[in-house]
C-alpha cells in the first residue's frame, strides 16, 4: 500500500474543520513534499517527523513522498500535524496497518525523541471529533483538556510509539477522563471593602443582571478592589457555560488550565493593549480579551488611557455578545459574552471632588480628559457610579460589610428569577422583549419620561434603565417594576449626566 488515509482537526475560530491527510509513496528521488496551505510550523513538521521515525527505530522511505492536507485552501497552522503525517507515512509504507485510520483522529506535536508534545486547541478539537463520532488520539498532557468534551472518546498518547502499538493491537491506550473536579480557589471577598455601600449595590446589581459597571472615582477609593470581588459574587458557573469558556481559552495562546474548570475569568489587560489584544486577530485570528473573558469579567482600568480606537472596537461585542474578524485570506467568528467593569479617574489629577480639594484641574483639562471616551460607547454602559474618598474617621471606623457569599445568595436568587422568566439575564433582552418583562408601573413611566427629558437620555439609554430597574425589581423578587425601582436604575447614569 502506497497511500495511507487519516484524520486530523485544523482550528479557524472556535470552529474546528476536519482535515484529511493523504500520505503518498512514489517512484522517483528521495523527497519529501506537504502540499495544502501549510503554514512555516507545519512545513517544518518534514524534519521533526522524520528524526521522530528514526528515533522510534522506524524506517524513513528512501522513496518521493507526497503529503496532503485537505481541503487546500484552508490554512493549516501549528504542529499538531506532526502525528497524522508520521502515522500515514508508516501506515503508506506497510509498517503499521491502516485498516483502523478511518475510524480514528490525531493531532499532536512530535519531539524529534518520538514522544508527543501539547498543541493548542484540544478541546475545541474534541467537540468536533464527537459530532463526528469518531475516537480521537492525542497528547498525554491535552487528555484531560479534551476529556471535558461531552460524548467524546478520547485517548492519551504519551508518545509515537505508544500510537503505533495501539494501532498494531499490541496494548491499548487508556481513555482519558476529565481532572478530578476540585474545590474553586477562593476568590477575593466583599468583606475587605470598607464604606462605599452605593458602589457595593451597584456591583450587586451588576452582578444580578450581567450589566456592565462603570467606576469614577479619586486613586485609592476601592475601585480596583471592587472590580476583582464581582467574580465572586456571580453565580455558579453552568455546565455550558465553563464550556463555552473553557473552549475560548483552549484555542488562546496559554491554553486551557484545566484546574481553573468553572471557574469564571478576571482579564485585565494593560491600558497599552492594542485593538487587536482586546478583540483579537493576526494572520490566523486568535480569540483576544474580550472572547478570553467569555461569561467572566474584563476590567479596563484607567478608562481614558486606552487608546480611542481601541475603546471604539468594544461597541459592538457589547451589544452582539459576538466579535467578527476578517482578513484577506479567512474569517473567524469568536464569542464575546463578557462582563464589562472599567474604572476611571473624575479629572487628570484624580482629586476632582475629593473631600481635600486637592484638585487644580482646568474646565478645559477637565474636558479633553472625559472627552477621551465616546459617547456612544459610555452610552452602553449600563451602570456608571461614583466611588468617593471616604474622610478618614469613617474609614478607620467603618466595620466590615457583608461577604461574598452572602450576596451571591442574593445574586443567584435574582438571576434565577430571570432565567425562568426570559432565559437570559436582564443586560441580554432584546428591544422586543424589554416591552413584556420590564414595562414600569404608571407612576415609574411617568418618572422615565422626566428623565429623558431633563438628561437628555438616548433611546439606548432608555432601553438600558429598564434592563436595570428589572434586576433591580429581581432583587427585591417584586414581579412588577415599580417606581423606586425606576428612580434607582436613573441613578446609575450619574456619570453620564455630569459628562
Amino acid at each position: 500500500m502506497s497511500l495511507a488515509v487519516l484524520y486530523s482537526r485544523a482550528l479557524a475560530g472556535l470552529d474546528a474543520p476536519l482535515v484529511t491527510v493523504e500520505a503518498h509513496l512514489g517512484n522517483g528521488l528521495p523527497s519529501f513534499t506537504i502540499v495544502g496551505l501549510p503554514e512555516a510550523e507545519v512545513k517544518e513538521a518534514k524534519d521533526r517527523v522524520r528524526a521522530a521515525l528514526l528515533n522510534a527505530r522506524f524506517e524513513f522511505p528512501a522513496r518521493r513522498i507526497t503529503v496532503n492536507l485537505a481541503p487546500a485552501d484552508l490554512p493549516k497552522e501549528s504542529g499538531r500535524f506532526d502525528l497524522p503525517i508520521a502515522l500515514g507515512i508508516l501506515a503508506a509504507s506497510g509498517q503499521i496497518p491502516g485498516e483502523r485510520l478511518r475510524q480514528l483522529e490525531f493531532a499532536g506535536e512530535l519531539a524529534l525523541t518520538g514522544e508527543l508534545r501539547p498543541v493548542r486547541g484540544a478541546l475545541a478539537m474534541a467537540l468536533a471529533v464527537a459530532r463526528d463520532s469518531r475516537e480521537f488520539i492525542l497528547p498525554q498532557a491535552n487528555a484531560p483538556e479534551a476529556a471535558l468534551a461531552q460524548g467524546a472518546r478520547v485517548y492519551a498518547a504519551p508518545a509515537l510509539l505508544d500510537v503505533c502499538a495501539h494501532l498494531a493491537g499490541e496494548t491499548s491506550l487508556a481513555p482519558a477522563m476529565p481532572a478530578a473536579v476540585q474545590a474553586l480557589a477562593p476568590y477575593a471577598d466583599l468583606t475587605d471593602i470598607k464604606g462605599q455601600a452605593q458602589a457595593r449595590r451597584a456591583l450587586e446589581i451588576a452582578a444580578a443582571g450581567a450589566h456592565s459597571l462603570l467606576m469614577v472615582g479619586p486613586p485609592g477609593t476601592g475601585k480596583t478592589m471592587l472590580a476583582q470581588r464581582l467574580p465572586g459574587i456571580l453565580p455558579p458557573m453552568t455546565e455550558v457555560e465553563a464550556l463555552e469558556s473553557a473552549a475560548v481559552q483552549s484555542i488562546g495562546k496559554r491554553g486551557f488550565d484545566v484546574s481553573l474548570w468553572k471557574q469564571r475569568p478576571y482579564r485585565a489587560p494593560h491600558h497599552t493593549a492594542s485593538a487587536v489584544a482586546l478583540v483579537g486577530g493576526g494572520s490566523n485570528p486568535r480569540p483576544g480579551e474580550i472572547s478570553l473573558a467569555m461569561h467572566g469579567v474584563l476590567f479596563l482600568d484607567e478608562l481614558p488611557e486606552f487608546e480611542r480606537k481601541v475603546l471604539e472596537v468594544l461597541r459592538e461585542p457589547l451589544e452582539s455578545g459576538r466579535i467578527t474578524i476578517s482578513r484577506a485570506a479567512n474569517q473567524a467568528d469568536f464569542p464575546a459574552r463578557f462582563q464589562l467593569v472599567a474604572a476611571m479617574n473624575p479629572c487628570p489629577c484624580g482629586f476632582l471632588g475629593h473631600h481635600n480639594s486637592r484638585c487644580r484641574c482646568t474646565p478645559d483639562q477637565l474636558a479633553r480628559y472625559r472627552g477621551r471616551i465616546s459617547g456612544p460607547l459610555l452610552d452602553r454602559i449600563d451602570l456608571q457610579i461614583e466611588v468617593p474618598a471616604l474622610p478618614e474617621n469613617d474609614l478607620l471606623g467603618k466595620a466590615a460589610g457583608e461577604s461574598s457569599g452572602v450576596v451571591r445568595d442574593r445574586v443567584s436568587a435574582a438571576r434565577g428569577r430571570a432565567l425562568s422568566r426570559q432565559d437570559k439575564p436582564n443586560a441580554q433582552l432584546a428591544a422586543r422583549e424589554i416591552d413584556r418583562h420590564c414595562a414600569p408601573d404608571d407612576k415609574g413611566a411617568t418618572l422615565l419620561k422626566q428623565a429623558i427629558a431633563r438628561l437628555g437620555l438616548s433611546a439606548r439609554a432608555y432601553h438600558r434603565i429598564l434592563r436595570v430597574a428589572r434586576t433591580i425589581a429581581d432583587l427585591d423578587s417584586a414581579e412588577k417594576v415599580l417606581s423606586g425601582h425606576v428612580a434607582e436604575a436613573i441613578q446609575y447614569r450619574r456619570f453620564e449626566r455630569a459628562a
